[in-house]
């Protein structure tokens, strides 16, 4: 089957103007850094040792600066602007890759449109997260064709509202906060119409660096002035909560440092605090490990695919709905940190939080 991949891709220019293409490069870096050797990251990279070390020279005669040095017992080790390079990209990678993704999976639909006319797609809309991304590759793996697009999680359940896609990824909050987390999806969504397929419990808190070097112990340190924080976008279910546990504590919003910043994805945030550029950030423990993080848990919450309720016997939904059932599946969940998908796949009943007859895209 065909498939479209759109990777990021970035350069430094020096002072005349000539460009070092950064990928090979960095992917070295990262290879010196866990290997503590040059020869041992060449190897790893596939590489002849005189061209990894050519690689480094080129760049610190081009730019003044060294990117490895040795340390007596730890081999050799990348300097604070090596490391830098390495968050930079890593910070890329999290912002960019939603919008990349969404547009690979939207040129594979027009090229599959071309080259088999009859070819069935699901259309899934949903929030960038992990558990979401292993399903798409789940389903993949399985020859079925996904066009998946990333937006918040209230533009997803709207596009659901208006045919726009064929499954909408939504979460809520575990507990005394999800009735009101899920009045910003009523408009959209009732028992009657629709029906919920669980796909994860999934644990949320607050982001910190390694070590925890400014002692933050719970949400009402949000409001210290010496702290930096990053948020996710408007519209987003995480910061909808975020909100929530903050009126439940009585902390101004405005009172925090970073309140009104905005990225789009939990591994965007976490890249930020791990890059050094924030101190804390709230989101998934996924996103929290993956970048070295200290994770301090806050809250539990559940997420889910909506759809049409006669959609789901058709055969392409029903492929989803096995898919998510499937041993491999739950195990890949289970791989993620903070991640329970234990029921994925399984028929949720959320009667009393969308009642049928409630106002629907305008309509009663």
């Amino acid at each position: 089957m065909l498939s479209v991949e759109i990777k990021p891709d970035w350069f430094l220019r020096d002072a005349r103007g000539n460009a070092t293409a950064l990928p090979a490069l960095l992917s070295l870096l990262a290879a010196v850094s866990e290997t503590g050797s040059i020869s041992k990251a060449a190897v790893q990279g596939r590489m002849s040792y005189r061209h990894a070390w050519g690689l480094l020279q080129q760049f610190s005669e081009q730019f003044g600066a060294e990117l490895v040095h040795k340390v007596r017992g730890q081999g050799t080790v990348l300097t604070p602007l090596a490391e830098k390079l390495m968050w930079a990209d890593r910070r890329i990678n999290a912002r960019l890759s939603p919008l990349l993704d969404s547009l690979a999976s939207e040129l594979q639909q027009e090229l599959v449109r071309v080259l088999a006319a009859d070819a069935q797609g699901v259309r899934l809309t949903a929030s960038h997260g992990f558990a979401v991304a292993a399903l798409v590759a789940q389903l993949r793996n399985e020859g079925v064709t996904v066009d998946i697009n990333y937006r918040s999680s209230t533009e997803a359940v709207a596009a659901l509202a208006r045919g726009e896609c064929d499954l909408a990824g939504f979460h809520l909050p575990v507990g005394r906060f999800e009735e009101a987390a899920a009045a910003s999806y009523r408009p959209w969504l009732n028992e009657e119409r629709h029906a919920f397929l669980h796909l994860a419990y999934r644990e949320l808190g607050l982001f910190v660096a390694r070590g925890n070097p400014k002692g933050v112990t719970g949400l009402a340190d949000l409001a210290r002035r010496d702290l930096r924080f990053v948020n996710r976008q408007q519209g987003s279910g995480t910061r909808v909560l975020l909100e929530l546990l903050l009126a439940e504590q009585g902390i101004d919003p405005a009172a925090i440092v970073g309140h009104d910043s905005a990225e789009f994805t939990h591994a965007a945030v976490a890249a930020y605090v791990a890059s050094g550029m924030a101190d804390i950030s709230f989101g998934v423990e996924t996103a929290a490990r993956r970048f070295g993080l200290e994770f301090i848990p806050v809250c539990r919450e559940r997420y889910f695919l909506a759809c049409d309720r006669a959609a789901l016997d058709q055969p392409l939904l029903a492929a989803v709905a096995a898919a998510m059932t499937h041993d491999r599946f739950r195990a890949a969940l289970a791989d993620l940190p903070g991640y329970d998908g234990a029921l994925a796949g399984s028929r949720a009943d959320l009667a009393t939080l969308f009642l049928a007859g409630q106002t629907l895209s305008g309509q009663t």
